[in-house]
């Protein structure tokens, strides 16, 4: 692919022709039904959303006990796939094109929201509450994957891939970032095994390439990604040897020719952002830790990205305050604010869908907001 600082020319992702450079993020947003189905309100906030060049849907879990929070959506039931099917019926016939990231909590998940017990590579639970129906709980103690929970779950995200492909997904982004159940299996904090999917950074990644591996071969190389956040304390999170750790998982995954690389929070002056983008051979998406949400800042923040390396940029928070995002920064119009956080996780179309286009009313001066990129 030509780099060009130009993110509203065209592009493409392997076979997909893109019309701009402008990739809207997973973004999770607890609007689902309760069993994980998609929703109307769903299907209106994609479609209205369709301008921009990919839209990554927000994660989705493989299996039940995958599910990270209330109102989670899913893709493991044939009411999951019918659900999907309409959203991206809706954002086709919008213009758009979508994949769907697949998410599995691991430790991030509760009894108290799934009925199960949380799994995870090691018995080690989140040192902070976590949110479920009745409120903010005490992490549950995970249970340890036996090697049968091993080979399940990766059967799992590999028929979830064929799922999303049957409701009308391009493609699918693997989630091993954001100390998800993948990124649980990277880090030395939360993988104590010693096994042969602990101990060595080897066997640290070789859980992660295995999931990949198989979504791969179940749809394609082509339609998949994958998400990593290198160096992130989210979800209680610590990498001790984060250059060994991803310079090893590339290794491993870029003979794959995967459609392409997620990186959460991409730093353009980052000696590791610099090493990934030298040793990931294919198309990568960046993704900038945005704190000023003007445009001037959005659109400097792109094109620096652009400059350094990166094939697409992903976009969270403007997107979601911005159905016509593409269109703002293409007349250098100001940004809509983003809603109160508090709107972003309660439901309903408030803080939603509820966001003006250009042509609905004027804009205003874009606020900073007090708000960290979404983790999905």
């Amino acid at each position: 692919m030509t780099h060009t600082t130009d993110f509203l020319a065209p592009a493409e992702l392997g076979r997909l022709e893109l019309p701009n450079h402008l990739v809207m993020a997973p973004l999770t947003r607890n609007r689902a039904e309760a069993d994980g189905t998609p929703t109307d309100l769903m299907t209106t906030h994609y479609a209205q959303r369709a301008s921009a060049g990919l839209i990554i849907a927000e994660g989705s879990t493989p299996n039940a006990v995958g599910q990270t929070y209330p109102d989670i959506t899913a893709i493991h039931t044939d009411r999951h796939t019918e659900g999907w099917r309409r959203v991206t019926d809706a954002v086709r016939a919008a213009g758009g094109r979508m994949f769907l990231q697949l998410q599995h909590g691991g430790r991030v998940s509760h009894p108290a929201t799934t009925g199960l017990t949380p799994v995870a590579p090691s018995p080690v639970p989140l040192p902070e509450t976590i949110f479920t129906p009745d409120g903010h709980q005490p992490a549950a103690v995970p249970r340890e994957m036996t090697a049968h929970d091993i080979r399940t779950t990766i059967a799992d995200f590999a028929a979830a891939a064929r799922r999303a492909v049957d409701a009308g997904f391009e493609g699918v982004e693997v989630h091993s970032a954001n100390g998800m159940l993948l990124h649980q299996f990277l880090a030395g904090n939360t993988n104590r095994r010693t096994d042969g999917y602990g101990g060595s950074v080897a066997r640290r990644v070789r859980f992660a390439a295995e999931v990949t591996e198989a979504v791969a071969e179940a749809i394609g190389p082509d339609r998949v990604g994958i998400r990593i956040s290198p160096a992130s304390t989210v979800n209680g999170i610590l990498e001790d040897d984060t250059q060994a750790l991803y310079a090893a998982l590339l290794d491993r995954l870029k003979g794959l020719d995967l459609a392409y690389l997620h990186l959460v929070r991409s730093d353009p002056a980052a000696d590791w952002y610099r090493r990934i983008r030298a040793d990931w051979p294919g198309t990568l998406i960046g993704n900038p830790d945005l704190t000023d949400l003007s445009t001037e800042a959005v659109t400097r923040a792109v094109q620096d990205l652009l400059a350094a390396g990166a094939d697409l940029v992903a976009l969270g928070r403007p997107f979601l305050a911005n159905p016509d995002l593409v269109e703002r920064l293409r007349r250098r119009a100001p940004l809509n604010p983003v809603r109160d956080r508090y709107f972003m996780y309660v439901g309903g179309a408030t803080g939603y869908n509820d966001y003006p286009t250009l042509d609905q009313e004027p804009s205003v001066d874009p606020t900073v907001v007090p708000d960290s990129v979404a983790v999905a």
